[in-house]
């Protein structure tokens, strides 16, 4: 079992047995994986985004899903651009940590675990359901952001953490109020450096139609606003089991060296302001 059939009385199995249950599972192109910044190639076809309506702000319900917390966004900020042959809209956004309080990034850079990563999730523009994107191989873009400590609080995250306060249990859901993507994530001009490669959804069913973009930048949150996000007393029952970087360098099957293509995306200060 997984997600909302595990407990934390009841733990469920493992990544390593996802593919008893989802055969994608032990496919050659899964997420995460440990990124190589030296093995990475820059690509002048990844352009900028361009962060439409990400401005918007909304009220959304926020929910412990067991394994993370997930924000459905009720209104369609889309980006273009970054190589994306059409726009791409948001369907949702949620966080990943460690167990206990330890780092939690799914994915890696050199070896080199984050607190945190945020994944917001945006589906091709021709498609109204998630379910109907994930059958196409290019349906599902997702970007990816680290965390990282800083010596000063990000006030834009305040309603985030009083809202995950809210939702220590299972199950637990709240709303979101007035809060917008743009004010979880970096400044468009910050947002210039990337890499780029062909992937799958991290958790059951590991589809492999997920085009990931993972930022360079990290996002800073002071270390009070880390613990307060990582609570290690709170009931995330499948923390911790999910794919992480050390399944996939299982040495049977080195999903980091199988099937994908990084690029990096390096652009002059010049470009910047587009």
């Amino acid at each position: 079992c997984y997600q909302s059939q595990h407990t934390c009385a009841t733990p469920c199995n493992g990544p390593e047995k996802w593919y008893h249950a989802n055969k994608d599972c032990e496919g050659r192109a899964q997420s995460p994986i440990n990124i190589v910044h030296r093995k990475t190639l820059p690509d002048d076809r990844l352009t900028p985004f361009q962060f439409r309506k990400y401005q918007d702000s909304f009220s959304g319900l926020i929910k412990n899903n067991g394994h993370s917390v997930q924000v459905n966004v009720p209104h369609q900020p889309y980006v273009i651009g970054g190589d994306l042959e059409t726009p791409y809209k948001v369907v949702q956004f949620h966080l990943h940590w460690g167990k206990n309080g330890g780092p939690g990034s799914e994915h890696t850079i050199d070896g080199e675990q984050y607190p945190m990563e945020l994944h917001i999730v945006h589906m091709n523009e021709e498609y109204s359901t998630l379910e109907d994107a994930l059958k196409d191989p290019i349906g599902v873009a997702v970007l990816g952001f680290f965390y990282e400590e800083s010596l000063s609080a990000n006030r834009k995250y305040d309603p985030v953490v009083s809202a995950l306060q809210r939702i220590m249990t299972t199950g637990a859901n709240t709303t979101l109020v007035s809060v917008s993507l743009e004010q979880l994530i970096h400044p468009q001009h910050n947002l210039t450096n990337y890499y780029r490669y062909k992937g799958s959804l991290t958790t059951p069913s590991c589809t492999e139609s997920v085009i990931w973009t993972v930022f360079e930048k990290p996002i800073p949150l002071s270390r009070d606003q880390v613990e307060q996000l990582i609570n290690p007393t709170s009931c995330w029952p499948e923390v911790g089991e999910i794919r992480n970087v050390v399944f996939l360098l299982n040495p049977l099957k080195n999903y980091s060296d199988i099937g994908f293509t990084l690029h990096l995306l390096t652009l002059p200060l010049a470009v910047n302001n587009l």
